[in-house]
């Protein structure tokens, strides 16, 4: 008899995409709409949720015995199946460390607390491997990553974390510490400008990237990045969910782009 909760719906895809890492996806019977990673699960799972709304009807049909979220943005959709009688973890991990335990705590909730924690530590033996190699790198880049574009989001905590694990040095480590997204918000670009990024990195949650328009932003002509063209998009799939993704793809396209900055000086 397997332990631990059989119907889970995933109302982010982090939880999915750690539990069909751990082989405990047969769980699964509902995820978010904006799952991508794994590819499978979009095509094997009924999507139930978007980020800040939900199918509250179509879950509770799925009859889940746990469901996973993450963040005061899902606090809405977490009370409503609370008043419905169903158990639910709203996680509210922001930085690395906290990604790698959260990985350890889903894991465990599941009955496979040691697939989880093995998990946990090859993640985290990539990601010093990363460290290890930027470490070498002859100038450290500044970095300015930007969620958003109107209005202009900077990075989250665990974003800046891993532009300095893949070398760089993110230019507003000070909201970066913010939790809340209306802390991150830019009242105009000045800041930026007097900052000097050497690079700037969008993932502008869920649509393109346009790095021409960043370029033609007032007086960003005088930003080192903006004067060199480095200017590049990281996918938002792979970065700004707080989950493996980051810890992998995320950190490793950083690393790249860093890798041919510094090569270039």
């Amino acid at each position: 008899m397997s332990m631990g909760p059989q119907r889970i719906v995933c109302l982010t895809e982090e939880p999915t995409e750690v539990l069909y890492a751990l082989g405990e996806q047969h769980r699964i019977v509902g995820i978010s709409g904006f799952t991508v990673r794994p590819a499978i699960a979009r095509r094997e799972k009924p999507k139930v949720s978007a980020f800040t709304s939900a199918k509250i009807g179509e879950i509770l049909k799925l009859q889940p015995d746990f469901v996973v979220g993450f963040s005061d943005i899902q606090a809405d959709i977490a009370a409503e199946l609370i008043r419905h009688g169903v158990e639910v973890w709203i996680s509210n991990h922001r930085g690395v460390d906290g990604i790698l335990d959260y990985v350890r705590r889903l894991g465990a909730l599941v009955g496979a607390g040691d697939k989880a924690n093995a998990y946990a530590q090859s993640l985290q033996a990539g990601l010093a491997a990363i460290e290890r190699e930027a470490a070498a790198l002859s100038r450290r880049p500044k970095v300015y990553f930007e969620e958003w574009d109107e209005p202009m989001i900077t990075g989250i905590r665990w974003v800046a974390e891993l532009v300095r694990i893949a070398g760089g040095d993110d230019i507003f480590p000070e909201r970066a510490a913010e939790s809340l997204a209306k802390q991150r918000i830019l009242e105009n670009g000045d800041e930026v400008v007097r900052r000097a990024p050497d690079i700037i990195l969008g993932s502008w949650c869920g649509k393109k990237f346009r790095p021409e328009k960043v370029a033609a932003r007032p007086g960003w002509d005088a930003i080192p990045a903006v004067r060199d063209g480095e200017l590049h998009e990281i996918k938002s799939p792979v970065i700004l969910q707080p989950g493996p993704a980051a810890l992998t793809e995320g950190v490793t396209e950083m690393a790249r782009i860093i890798r041919a900055w510094a090569a270039a000086r």
